[in-house]
């Protein structure tokens, strides 16, 4: 595909899969496209055996690292101590999430057993984030840093220039995308409100064309559209819109190799659009996710109002872990509960497939759109 970022990229198809799962990295940058591998939670040890293994199978071919490095979080600056975070989190929440898994017949013994670490959220801050990304970038196929929430810091950017990797963000609105453009962000992912995870509230068609003219004054700034997108005949409607490409994370979560819980992939293939919710019930932020009876018990008119980040996910991981676990094992309960996140598109996801497998179908569907654009054209 004659495309300038595919070529700074050295990618054949300028199709990116944001994903947890090193599998689907490696299977859609073989074919084609570029894997981006989520690191947050990683440490520089455990980063360090992911990239190896990925560097291992990849043969060659270029990939992409995303951070979650916030622009606004509880004591940024200065890090909390465990006791001080334990004090912010107030006894009412954990009872309601107790209360939550108790009418679904889920014990509650133990719940609360792991300890906060006085280190707890530095991978949000630069203490944290600094050695995991000096980790990525002596991997010499990372190409590509991308930071999933606001601009990305600058000692963040520094390490990215020094080390000749394109430099990423998502943005959910105009406003957003033009502070990444004024801080010399060289890519910028624009999720409309259908992305899963992390979502604004203005739709895909809508934010990707407006963005993309906020940003002619800044110079030629590839832009990826995001949310919704599942088929090539999206990627080339986004791309007829001004796009450079597409940036999918919910389609590769029903493939074969992905990291998807098999009762919450059962629970994706079956579910329509409107299957979907965004909910701060999980990390304090709002995410777009499967719905179900945790979402809508967090939209209850008597649920307390969730918790910023982090301290949200500090007392909804641990529960739903233990609803995975039992979902897993078939727990009726446990499987009302389970959810994950994902976007819109999961309506389009009906069908086990392979993360190869989606990239020659979006390949295939982006050339029958194309060559069909052209047809009405030429009448």
């Amino acid at each position: 595909m004659k495309s300038e970022l595919c070529g700074k990229l050295g990618i054949e198809f300028p199709l990116f899969a944001f994903s947890h799962c090193r599998d689907v990295i490696v299977e859609v940058s073989k074919a084609g496209g570029m894997g981006v591998l989520g690191a947050v939670g990683h440490t520089p040890e455990s980063l360090e055996i992911e990239l190896n293994w990925i560097d291992e199978h990849i043969d060659g071919k270029p990939y992409g690292v995303d951070l979650l490095l916030p622009n606004k979080l509880e004591s940024k600056e200065e890090a909390q101590t465990a006791a001080q975070i334990e004090a912010a989190i107030p006894e009412g929440h954990r009872r309601y999430i107790e209360n939550i898994l108790a009418s679904h017949n889920i014990d509650t013994k133990d719940l609360w057993t792991r300890k906060i670490s006085d280190h707890h959220g530095d991978n949000y801050r630069e203490a944290g984030a600094s050695p995991v990304l000096d980790v990525a970038f002596k991997h010499k196929n990372v190409k590509m840093f991308v930071n999933a929430l606001g601009v990305p810091p600058e000692f963040a950017r520094k390490k990215a220039r020094d080390a000749g990797v394109l430099v990423g963000a998502l943005a959910g609105a105009k406003q957003h995308a033009i502070k990444h453009a004024e801080a010399g962000v060289d890519v910028i992912v624009v999720s409309g409100t259908e992305a899963g995870g992390h979502c604004g509230e203005v739709s895909t068609m809508v934010v990707v064309p407006e963005v993309i003219e906020a940003l002619k004054p800044y110079g030629n700034i590839p832009v990826l559209a995001a949310g919704g997108i599942a088929t090539g005949r999206q990627m080339a409607a986004a791309m007829t819109m001004g796009a450079a490409g597409a940036w999918c994370g919910s389609v590769w979560l029903t493939t074969a190799e992905a990291e998807t819980a098999p009762a919450v992939k059962e629970k994706m293939l079956l579910a329509t659009s409107r299957n979907t919710v965004r909910s701060r019930s999980r990390t304090g932020k709002y995410t777009r996710q499967l719905q179900s009876a945790w979402t809508d018990a967090w939209h209850s008119p008597d649920a307390p109002d969730p918790l910023p980040m982090p301290l949200q996910q500090l007392i909804s991981e641990p529960a739903l872990t233990r609803i995975g676990q039992l979902a897993e094992g078939g727990h009726g309960g446990a499987k009302q509960l389970a959810t994950y996140f994902v976007g819109q598109a999961v309506g389009l996801m009906n069908q086990p497939t392979t993360a190869r497998q989606v990239v020659y179908d979006f390949m295939e569907d982006f050339a029958a759109a194309t060559e069909h654009l052209a047809d009405i054209m030429s009448e």
